[in-house]
Formats: C-alpha cells, sequence, structure tokens
C-alpha cells in the first residue's frame, strides 16, 4: 500500500492537472433544475483511419475516422456539455500505423479535440520510444492510473487522473490498463510496473470524491468479462464502490447499451464498450438533478456510417 502511495504521490507532483473551481451539484441549495451531460466514447480504434472496404465483408462501408468526427460533431452542436474519451489501442491494424507509426491517428483525434484515452496494449507495439515519438502530436491528455512508467523515458508524462469541468459540474477520470506481461513483449514495455487495478482503483475514487467530483469514471483496458479470475470491468465494479461508470476496451465487445453491475455498496455502475476499429461510437446521456441530488445514465451505441 505504502508503495502504491507513493507512486500516486510522484505521478501527481509530476503532472499538470486541469484546474478546476465551483460547487458540485449536491451541495448548491434551492436548486431544482436538470443539467446534461453527454459523453462520447470509441475503444480499440486500431488504426482504421478508413471505413472498412466495400468487399463484401461482415464489417463493409462502416467506420473511419471522418464520418465519427461528423457525428462528433453534430452531437457537439446539440449538446452544451460533451466530453469525448477513448480506452486504448489506438495503434496497429492497418498500413497507416505501419508507415506513419502513429502519427496519422493522433493528428485526427486531435483535430477531434479529444479529451483523453489510456494506453493499450497494442498501443506499445512500437516500445516506449515510439509513444514517446508521437506525444507531441496528441492534443488530449493520456490518464494511467496503475502503470508506473517512473523507471522509463515516460516517466512524469501520464496523469494518474483528471477532473473535467462542465458548467457546474465536475467528472472525475482515472485509468486502468491491463497487465502487459506475457501479452506485450518485455522490451517494448522495458520497466514499466503494472499496479493491481482494484487497489488502485479504490485509491482513486477516494481522491476523487476528496475533490467533490459529481460523476466518477473510469477508462479502462482490462477487458469485460472474462470466465477465469482475470480482473475485468464486471469484476472491477462488483468489487469497487464509487465508480459510476466504466468505458472499456480490449475485448472489443459491442454492447448496443450499458451493462449495469452493482457495487458492493448496492449502487449502480455503468459499463459499456463499442467493439473496435471505430465502426461505432458510444454515447452515454448522464441527467443530474440537483434538488433530489440524483443522477441518471443512460446509453446507446451508434453506428459511424
Amino acid at each position: 500500500m505504502d508503495n502504491r502511495r507513493d507512486f500516486l504521490k510522484k505521478a501527481m507532483a509530476g503532472a499538470a492537472f486541469a484546474s478546476v473551481s465551483g460547487l458540485p451539484f449536491t451541495s448548491l441549495a434551492g436548486a431544482d433544475d436538470t443539467i446534461k451531460l453527454t459523453i462520447l466514447h470509441t475503444n480499440d480504434m486500431h488504426s482504421r483511419v478508413e471505413p472498412f472496404p466495400m468487399d463484401g465483408g461482415k464489417y463493409q462501408g462502416l467506420g473511419g475516422m471522418a464520418r465519427r468526427a461528423a457525428l462528433v460533431q453534430k452531437i457537439r452542436k446539440e449538446e452544451k456539455h460533451v466530453l469525448l474519451f477513448d480506452s486504448g489501442d489506438i495503434f496497429q491494424g492497418t498500413p497507416y500505423f505501419n508507415f506513419f507509426a502513429g502519427e496519422l491517428e493522433y493528428k485526427l483525434m486531435s483535430q477531434m479535440a479529444y479529451d483523453a484515452t489510456i494506453p493499450g496494449n497494442h498501443d506499445f507495439d512500437n516500445g516506449l520510444e515510439g509513444i514517446e515519438k508521437q506525444l507531441p502530436h496528441a492534443k488530449f491528455n493520456f490518464i494511467s492510473s496503475n502503470y508506473d512508467f517512473s523507471k522509463t523515458i515516460l516517466k512524469n508524462t501520464f496523469k494518474p487522473y483528471q477532473i473535467f469541468k462542465k458548467g457546474d459540474l465536475k467528472i472525475g477520470v482515472f485509468a486502468l490498463g491491463i497487465e502487459l506481461q506475457g501479452l506485450v513483449n518485455e522490451k517494448h514495455y522495458r520497466e514499466t510496473v503494472y499496479l493491481d487495478p482494484v487497489s488502485i482503483a479504490k485509491e482513486m475514487v477516494q481522491e476523487l470524491k476528496n475533490s467533490d467530483c459529481d460523476l466518477i469514471i473510469c477508462l479502462s483496458h482490462l477487458g469485460y468479462k472474462y470466465r477465469e479470475d482475470k480482473i475485468d470491468d464486471m469484476k472491477l465494479a462488483a468489487q469497487v464502490d464509487g465508480i459510476d461508470l466504466i468505458l472499456g476496451g480490449h475485448t472489443h465487445t459491442f454492447l448496443d447499451k450499458p451493462t449495469i453491475v452493482k457495487s458492493p455498496d448496492g449502487n449502480d455502475v455503468s459499463i459499456h464498450q463499442v467493439g473496435w476499429c471505430g465502426i461505432k461510437l458510444g454515447r452515454i446521456d448522464c441527467n443530474f438533478q440537483r434538488k433530489l441530488k440524483k443522477k441518471a445514465l443512460k446509453g446507446i451505441a451508434l453506428n459511424v456510417s
């Protein structure tokens, strides 16, 4: 536990955090209006810049970053408060990555004004040096709570969490990556240390609660559900109190709507994942009722076509 706390303190000291102010909706006495927050999310894009080719395949004509950008832009015009997240594996899967090593993906995501992402296992495919080289092209934030990069070239590069402010709302976001050993060549992640996701999640939730966050989100690249004991989004939700929403990745799971899991204290945790390669765009609408001190989440997966 002491090692994890030391890691958190060092990571916080080395990263520039978003500046937030204002009171959470729960403390605004007498307010009875509803605030709506729209969260858009993707996962496992795998360098799918263009739509799938019209070759008779299952996903022909679907996806493409230009189409996604148009859909995101449309929603931003319709909604006042919007956040856009990605849950990892931006790299690897098409010749665009082989030729440009991730530069194009980061530039296009920057143009779409992503708010934050998490490193997935395939984002290490060109090693730590490959990530470092492309980071200047990313005009969005990287969050990583359970990878300790303190002995690598990425020391002090990623934030363990971030707080976003939308209107009077404070949204706390942390991120959990999958264990790299056995999944990624060791030479690609080197001295990166994997920390237990459940313990880290509990620490992150406490940090964000102490900051009076109205909504706590976990960006996850753990995977949706495994038969074995390996930690996944479903197990995480059932073991950790205080998480409102898990935006998942890694297992390429298509969910038309979020799965609801009860946390140990009996509260609902929404889990959503939208397949792979940008075929779908996840949308979560969160309505906050100030007077009743309640929030309601509803999600869908939108076609990108």
